[in-house]
């Protein structure tokens, strides 16, 4: 072939595949080294739907910039010769990485978290990678992840497609198995519909081998293996040195076999990964293009770890007049296409105050009512709501997973900055004080006001809500950091502790926490051994019931003293429904 494709001048070969070789070139109008994939001219002739793929890879990777994605600068055509420019690595690939054997638990920890970051940037264009392996992830020297090849990468968004592709055409034939085998999550062995679930299965695999040196499904064949990935459980992971608290769960929960039941998505991951390091660093989520100039915002709520990340449609529950028994009837709030944060009643009980990124776009709040199909912006953007004082005031937190509070008016206006460190806050019923746990010397405190230390933690707590007498605090106590098993708690304004109720493991998990109406239960919401979610009460006295039960994948948001449940549910279709 030529030595020279437009301005780039071809140096050494690096590799080739089966579609073609990859060199090191030189860009002489940017006096930098690069890469360059060019596209087998004889492979096109004979299989022209990888030309298809190779368009595909251009237009999916350029459209993403993201420090743990390989940056692709251009793509091209030179006579018959089609070819991909991306950016020049110097390192070496995962696999290369755990030749000699098992990662040490914590590098692969910080590797999972890269992985997953990326993915993240990738899921929320729309973008399935379908083909995550060690081959297809790059270490380099300074210990920078970079996920390569998005040359079977699926458009799993119709608008993603449409915009890629043209007219959302599919490359992939009925009953043909993308990827690779040892390395495919069930529903693809299974030829069944993706969504970005499927890659993190992958990024499960992955993690397990990096721990254990050895794959968690074996087979002779490559047919044996996805038997086994779609049919068996995985086998029991073991890896060197100390064992870390809550790592084999985080395992366990990406190869879940159910895609509702495994995370739920790579912000989720990120933050449960991150946990178990205790670095809960404001970076470890999607940061495109660098390190950020401001925090970022958190996303992980409870709310959010049911597929609702990643573009699925999101959708709220409006519940109306809960009996003592069962909520009776729904109404769906929301309608567009993106992803819901979290969200609260407004002190009006009937106006609800949502973020939520919607159609690509940034986070940002959003006022809707049940009576109103339309949701309007409140201008407040990057930010993700916490609580709504009786005076109309919001606590938001703009920062990730650990950031800084603040208060902004309802009605619109600047926020104003209250605290640093801060992981979650409630409102107390006078409108003036907060709840708000912070992250302290590597602890977790509780602190009631501000500034009053309740209780503090080695692991975490989430869901932190007042009660509404304003003397006691309810929350979800994790005792390992990163852990998804914990139990419903209380504290006083003594600073006595009581756990209420048994402790849910990590396959029932507690997420979603209020006060009842009445004000004499906790409600929740935890899983069950089906994947599922049922809200739960539980009273002072630890005594449970269930409210409603099993119907999908639902999280409590919030509750009026009025009797109207916000919930939102996670499928491919999110929805907010008036509870009667």
């Amino acid at each position: 072939m030529a030595q020279r494709l437009g301005p780039y001048e071809m140096r050494s070969l690096l590799g080739s595949g089966a579609s073609g070789i990859v060199w090191r070139a030189r860009d002489t109008r940017m006096g930098r080294n690069v890469a360059i994939k060019v596209l087998d001219a004889g492979v096109v002739q004979r299989r022209p739907e990888q030309l298809q793929r190779f368009e595909l890879e251009a237009r999916a990777a350029g459209g993403l910039n993201h420090p743990n994605l390989v940056t692709v600068h251009d793509f091209g055509q030179q006579d018959q010769t089609r070819y991909l420019v991306t950016e020049f690595l110097v390192g070496r690939t995962l696999r290369a990485e755990m030749d000699p054997g098992p990662i040490e638990a914590r590098k692969a920890i910080d590797y999972a978290i890269q992985i997953a970051r990326g993915l993240s940037a990738a899921h929320e264009k729309g973008i399935l990678h379908r083909d995550l392996k060690p081959d297809n992830i790059f270490v380099t020297r300074e210990g920078r992840v970079k996920i390569l090849d998005f040359g079977i990468a699926k458009l799993f968004e119709p608008e993603a497609r449409a915009k890629l592709l043209g007219e959302g055409r599919g490359l992939t034939a009925p009953g043909v198995v993308v990827g690779t085998a040892q390395y495919v999550s069930p529903e693809q062995a299974r030829d069944l519909p993706l969504d970005h679930r499927s890659d993190l299965f992958s990024l499960g695999l992955v993690l397990f081998e990096m721990l254990s040196g050895t794959r968690p499904f074996l087979g002779k064949t490559p047919v044996e293996v996805m038997t086994a990935i779609a049919r068996d459980e995985p086998e029991e992971l073991t890896y060197p040195g100390e064992r870390i608290p809550g790592l084999d769960a985080i395992v366990r929960h990406c190869l879940e076999k159910a895609p509702e039941r495994r995370v739920q998505s790579a912000r989720d991951l990120i933050f449960q990964l991150d946990g178990l390091t205790g670095a809960f660093s404001p970076d470890a989520v999607t940061n495109p293009g660098g390190p950020p100039p401001k925090p970022r915002p958190r996303w992980v709520a409870a709310a959010v770890m049911a597929a609702l990340v990643a573009a699925p449609v999101a959708s709220f529950f409006f519940g109306r007049r809960a009996s003592a028994t069962v909520l009776q009837s729904f109404h769906k709030l929301t309608f567009r296409r993106g992803t819901v944060f979290s969200a609260r009643f407004a002190p009006d009980g009937q106006t609800v105050i949502y973020g939520a990124g919607w159609d690509g776009e940034p986070q940002q709040l959003f006022s809707t009512r049940p009576e109103s199909p339309e949701s309007r912006a409140l201008g407040v953007s990057n930010a993700k709501i916490l609580s709504i004082s009786s005076a109309n005031e919001l606590a938001i937190l703009q920062g990730i997973p650990v950031g800084t509070l603040s208060r902004v008016p309802l009605a619109g206006g600047t926020p104003r900055e209250l605290m640093e460190q801060v992981f979650e806050a409630d409102w107390a019923p006078d409108g003036q004080s907060l709840a708000v746990v912070r992250r302290l010397q590597g602890k977790f405190v509780l602190e009631y006001p501000g500034g009053k230390k309740l209780y503090e933690t080695g692991g975490w707590m989430t869901g932190v809500r007042v009660s509404r007498d304003g003397e006691r605090v309810a929350f979800i106590d994790h005792p390992a950091r990163g852990g998804l098993r914990g139990t419903v708690a209380v504290v006083d304004r003594a600073g006595t502790k009581k756990s209420l109720g048994r402790e849910w493991t990590t396959t029932s998990a507690t997420q979603g926490l209020a006060w009842s109406p009445a004000g004499n239960e906790i409600w929740f919401t935890a899983g069950t051994v089906a994947g599922a979610t049922a809200v739960h009460a539980v009273d002072l006295e630890g005594r449970e019931r269930v409210v409603l039960p099993s119907t999908g994948n639902l999280t409590l948001q919030d509750i009026t003293a009025g009797g109207h449940v916000l919930l939102s549910q996670s499928s491919h279709r999110m929805v907010l429904m008036l509870a009667k």
